[in-house]
């Protein structure tokens, strides 16, 4: 397969996911001129995502590549004059050129989703200045017959080392995605696999942008925070309360704020992507302990930001919805169908498979693990 044949194929495979970021990228233009905002680095402060992705990326590849060249050096009973040419070797099977386009075209096409998803978030409460919270609210009354979710976890679970639990579950989730989207791209071999997975997750921000634009909302923690004055102090109540000010400076001065706010509550995207991933790890057929694990962290999840006010009980509902939605139309636009039904399909020639003699490298991503 060569360069350009691979470039294209690897295009079309992350199309739905490019279009997205496009779309996405064309609203946040059009916003910031329309409305006078500023478009930021959404993550500028400490290291930028463009230079955090690749980094997160490059560790990922170092673990897929170093042990080989180890063992093979090893095994060689190679010296250090022989570790350039068994260094590549290796990446000549690992990484011909249509496993370099794959990664190349996933990663910027989901950053460039990424980005313009967090920018159109922040411009949300400009575009839409209605916030929904008080109806979300009364529909979580009727849901649980007049009681509040939040309410009836602290009396289930307390507020004390639960609080602490969940909001490291929280957090967790923050590392988990940009971590499992570096591992979809760099260690598995099954493309298909990757792509539906890169391309669900691009999609979830996709719908989340649109969402938040037509009901804008802040959560309960903001809308009613004496319902969660008994709380202890953790982690996430620092970032609660520095998301809270980064809104009011945005709000008051939003090019002089130098930041981006980041609060909307429905649907709930920590929900729907935990979703997107459960449904993956099924579809993709990864072991079953990875799934046990996934559904756990997804219950896990839904509790913590329920608990924590981060959402209502009805965003978690429509954070579901989108996440399944998301899998399968990313499903259906990465080739992975059997007629309208979603199903993994392996391609007939993976990257690896097309520039390695080694049977373990062309067939070692039989179970990929995007995630």
């Amino acid at each position: 397969m060569n360069t350009w044949l691979a470039f294209r194929r690897s295009a079309r495979m992350f199309a739905l996911a490019w279009g997205c970021g496009l779309v996405l990228a064309a609203v946040m233009v059009v916003m910031a001129v329309t409305l006078d905002l500023p478009i930021l680095d959404p993550d500028g402060v400490a290291m930028p995502a463009y230079l955090r992705m690749p980094l997160i990326v490059l560790a990922a590849l170092a673990v897929d590549v170093v042990p080989r060249i180890v063992h093979r050096a090893r095994v060689r009973r190679s010296g250090p004059t022989g570790l350039g040419p068994i260094t590549r070797e290796v990446m000549r099977e690992r990484w011909p050129a249509a496993q370099w386009w794959f990664a190349i075209n996933g990663v910027l096409a989901w950053y460039l989703t990424y980005a313009a998803f967090r920018n159109v978030k922040s411009m949300a409460p400009f575009a839409n200045t209605r916030e929904w919270d008080e109806s979300l609210s009364t529909v979580d009354q009727f849901l649980f017959a007049g009681h509040d979710p939040a309410g009836t976890l602290h009396a289930w679970f307390g507020t004390g080392l639960a609080a602490h639990l969940f909001s490291l579950v929280y957090i967790a989730w923050i590392v988990l995605v940009p971590v499992s989207i570096a591992v979809a791209l760099v260690w598995t071999r099954h493309t298909s696999a990757g792509a539906w997975y890169v391309t669900a997750i691009a999609v979830d921000w996709f719908l989340g942008a649109v969402v938040y634009l037509l009901v804008p909302t802040v959560g309960p923690i903001y809308s009613d925070p004496g319902q969660f004055a008994d709380l202890p102090h953790t982690y996430v109540t620092t970032l609660q309360d520095d998301m809270w000010a980064d809104r009011l400076a945005v709000m008051a001065d939003p090019w002089g704020a130098g930041t981006l706010q980041t609060i909307a509550a429905f649907a709930s995207l920590h929900v729907g992507i935990m979703v997107s991933i459960c449904l993956l790890v099924r579809l993709l057929g990864l072991p079953a302990w990875v799934d046990r694990a996934g559904w756990v962290f997804l219950a896990l999840t839904i509790l913590a930001t329920v608990y924590l006010g981060w959402h209502f009980a009805v965003d978690v509902l429509g954070g579901a919805a989108l996440g399944a939605f998301a899998v399968w139309v990313s499903g259906l636009a990465t080739g992975n169908r059997v007629g309208w039904r979603v199903r993994l399909v392996r391609p007939r020639e993976t990257p690896a498979a097309a520039g390695s003699t080694d049977p373990a490298g062309a067939s070692g991503g039989h179970h990929a693990p995007p995630g």
